[in-house]
């Protein structure tokens, strides 16, 4: 059953390795390249008309490679997986109306806000309701409706209020790393690292499964998530495919993810987060998401209440490019401090499971 991660993962990875650059001539032919904001770092300038849309690699590779591996090791898709992915699809479409608008239609700021939002909205409400349907037969479904960190806890919400709670996460998530898609790589790096942060919880997951309490030698450590090694091969597929995508994606960047990867990426961290009952500690393992969004909220909060602002310019990294810091440097050091933030959030996983032992 494990070699579905691994065959997700390399499958992911070949097919993005080899796609991205017959999508980068597809766009240029056509003419799809990126809009650069004049009041933007001077040195962006140069990406003007480098071709967009690029997230369309990496969401059609992910399927394809979570579908692929489930009919070469022979299991059937799991509802937890299908929904996740589902999810991406969804947030995926949203952004590509919002850069198709942008590019096609000349319209600079692409969808209007409120046509944008209800796509959202849309999905997210119709992953949250799906997510608290299909039940195994230890009643578990891929959703809670309890708040989790590392696990469930606490009291439980009602599904209302979950609903709510789903739409902020997939909402905050998917602008978080929009707004870190600002530099060559830098949200597809980021992403990586928290995809296989993903793949190691589900796996510990499934082997800590409580449907497996009889083998286990403490079961009052065991985890009751719905598809725990479905979701390690939906992120493994993901980590792979963004992988083969930052080799056309690096410095210099040959291709954009645009909305389109942005919104997608999001949406499936939130979906990954909510499915394996890790919806707080998301906020730790996507730490540079979270920082950069913190530092447009600081800035635009600042600029409203004192009109003055913190950076010299929102969001975070485009700050120290103007300090002189080369975009490379920025990217690299970013990735850094993802990083770090995966440990962090991993080891509070396993300290968590280690103090239930």
């Amino acid at each position: 059953m494990m070699n579905q991660i691994l065959f997700a993962g390399v499958i992911g990875l070949f097919l993005t390795l080899i796609g991205t650059p017959l999508l980068i001539k597809l766009l240029a032919r056509k003419g799809y390249g990126q809009y650069i904001r004049d009041d933007g770092p001077r040195e962006h300038a140069s990406k003007r008309g480098t071709p967009t849309m690029g997230g369309i690699a990496f969401i059609l590779a992910t399927v394809a490679a979570y579908f692929l591996s489930k009919v070469i090791s022979g299991e059937p898709p799991r509802y937890s997986g299908v929904l996740v992915l589902g999810l991406m699809v969804g947030m995926g479409l949203v952004g590509f109306l919002d850069d198709y608008i942008k590019i096609v239609k000349r319209r600079s700021l692409g969808l209007r806000a409120k046509a944008k939002m209800a796509g959202q909205l849309i999905v997210g409400i119709a992953f949250a309701v799906l997510s608290l349907q299909f039940a195994d037969s230890r009643g578990n479904t891929p959703a809670s409706t309890k708040l989790s960190f590392i696990t469930d806890f606490g009291w439980t919400i009602g599904p209302v209020l979950f609903v709510v709670w789903a739409l902020f996460m997939i909402l905050a998530m998917s602008n978080g790393v929009n707004l870190t898609d600002g530099l060559d790589g830098l949200a597809t790096g980021a992403s990586v690292l928290v995809f296989g942060a993903y793949t190691f919880i589900g796996v510990w997951q499934f082997q800590e499964s409580c449907a497996n309490a009889l083998e286990l030698t403490n079961p009052g450590a065991c985890y009751e998530v719905r598809d725990p090694l479905d979701l390690a091969v939906v992120s493994a597929a993901l980590m792979g495919s963004c992988l083969g995508f930052l080799w056309w994606n690096t410095s210099p960047a040959k291709i954009f993810m645009g909305d389109t990867g942005s919104l997608a990426l999001g949406g499936v961290l939130a979906g990954l987060a909510i499915c394996s009952r890790t919806e707080l500690l998301l906020a730790i393992l996507g730490g540079l998401f979270v920082l950069i969004t913190m530092s447009v909220v600081i800035q635009v909060g600042s600029f409203k209440l004192t009109g003055k602002r913190v950076f010299r310019m929102a969001p975070l990294q485009h700050h120290f490019e103007l300090k002189g810091w080369s975009e490379v440097l920025v990217v690299v050091r970013f990735w850094i401090i993802q990083g770090i933030c995966v440990i962090v959030g991993l080891g509070l996983f396993y300290a968590g499971w280690a103090a239930d032992k």
